[in-house]
């Protein structure tokens, strides 16, 4: 690594980030179904259709892994809690089996010195909630606002930072229009009504959470620099458009108390009735805002329905996931938020970091420079005067990666799903490197 720790300001922290379902096992501790699982049963949706009843064998082997994470050098932790483990119906009755769970890994980190960084919520929605409509259903705002005070009731004392849900993006719009991603939905209506309440279920739980005394509550927001294809205005307008879906739609909720008119155009017509009368609600202050960024997309326009837009092959070099490599636009983002909508509030890239075809032996160099081009132009929005407070990886370990099952591998950690055997990668060691310097 071309970094070092002394780069950066006192006080910095640098973590690496994983989530419940696709490292826990869900299988174990007496967790409830989700829609993930009902839509890797489906044939067609997940690589093989792979699962997360395993997964990494987290649940049980949680003391290694912090073990490595802690060995790494690094300050912070980032995980999420399962609704499902913790509320198996979503509502109602509480699995003590799930809490105990987090109550031991929680205080398994602070043993090692690592800053809890929670999320409560990374797509594991209970079944029995998403029989209910789920994310389109305006009451799971106040559901979710429940398990946010069960989950935090236990462990919220311990908690450096929390935030909501993770990418509100992938939740509205990758789940229920493009459906990639459980429930696996292509419907605008179901789309502008999840990609609202997303919103509003952050919200109920930063209300929640402030009650019950907790601060450094921030939100998570991922970010894709959209490149028009070429200097056409119809280009142009359709790269606009993915950028006011992608990135805007988010923040313009949390911070400027309105979407953005280009939005509107496509999604108004079938966003929830009074949802207006939500963006008070949605504006609830934060201590920070998460940014995590991964690529761009080359963006070229088409005749069809809003967003009449077309993803095209980029130039630049790509990861395993096909996402191009390109490092400026994290400084872009860190520094356009910081301008335009967060001002004075902390920082934090909460997930950084690249998928890569890994063989146990080889010397990463393609992970390696990665993150040091992404952590460079980190350094420099620092430099530009972005107050960036922390730096996080992902992932510590390969993992399910949704419906690419097991094969997209973006751990620091390389994983045996046979064996489940963790074995640190070069990327790891360089890392550590770093941070030690």
């Amino acid at each position: 690594m071309e970094f070092k720790r002394s780069d950066f300001p006192e006080g910095f922290l640098f973590s690496a980030a994983t989530s419940s379902y696709q490292i826990e096992g869900h299988g174990f501790g007496g967790a409830g179904k989700t829609h993930w699982d009902t839509f890797a049963a489906t044939p067609g949706n997940v690589v093989r259709a792979e699962h997360g009843q395993i997964a990494c064998d987290h649940y049980h082997r949680f003391e290694e892994d912090l073990d490595l994470a802690a060995a790494m050098g690094l300050d912070a932790y980032r995980f999420s809690t399962s609704w499902a483990r913790v509320m198996p119906e979503g509502r109602g009755a509480v699995n003590a089996e799930g809490l105990d769970f987090y109550d031991r890994l929680v205080d398994a980190m602070l043993e090692r010195g690592l800053k809890p960084q929670a999320t409560l919520y990374h797509w594991e929605l209970p079944v029995a909630l998403a029989d209910l409509g789920g994310w389109r259903n305006p009451d799971i705002a106040h559901w979710f606002a429940d398990f946010a005070t069960v989950i935090m009731e236990r462990i919220g004392d311990r908690m450096f930072s929390v935030a909501p849900i993770n990418e509100p993006w992938c939740v509205g719009w990758l789940s229920h229009f493009e459906g990639h991603h459980a429930p696996g939905l292509r419907d605008i209506r179901a789309t502008a009504h999840a990609m609202h309440h997303v919103l509003t279920g952050h919200a109920r739980a930063i209300q929640a959470m402030r009650a019950l005394g907790l601060g450094n509550l921030g939100a998570v927001c991922n970010f894709e620099f959209s490149q028009p294809v070429d200097d056409t205005p119809e280009a142009i307008k359709a790269a606009r458009t993915y950028d006011g879906y992608y990135n805007r739609f988010f923040l313009g909720g949390l911070f400027k108390g309105a979407y953005p008119s280009d939005v509107l155009e496509g999604l108004e017509p079938h966003m929830p009735k009074g949802w207006q009368d939500d963006m008070a609600l949605i504006g609830q202050p934060l201590d920070w805002l998460g940014l995590n960024y991964y690529t761009r997309k080359v963006i070229g326009p088409n005749a069809g329905a809003w967003p009449s837009h077309d993803y095209l092959d980029g130039p630049l070099p790509k990861t395993q996931m096909g996402w191009e490599i390109y490092p400026e636009g994290l400084h872009y983002f860190l520094t356009w938020v910081h301008e335009h909508y967060t001002g004075d509030l902390p920082l934090f890239v909460t997930e950084n970091g690249m998928s890569n075809a890994d063989r146990l032996g080889r010397d990463d160099v393609e992970r390696i420079a990665y993150l040091d081009s992404h952590v460079a132009a980190a350094k420099l929005a620092i430099a530009d005067g972005v107050p960036l407070a922390g730096y996080t990886f992902w992932s510590l370990l390969d993992n399910y990666e949704w419906a690419l099952g097991y094969e997209k591998r973006f751990g620091l950690v390389h994983v045996d799903f046979d064996t489940l055997e963790r074995t640190p990668k070069a990327s790891y060691h360089a890392l550590s490197r770093a941070l030690a310097a």
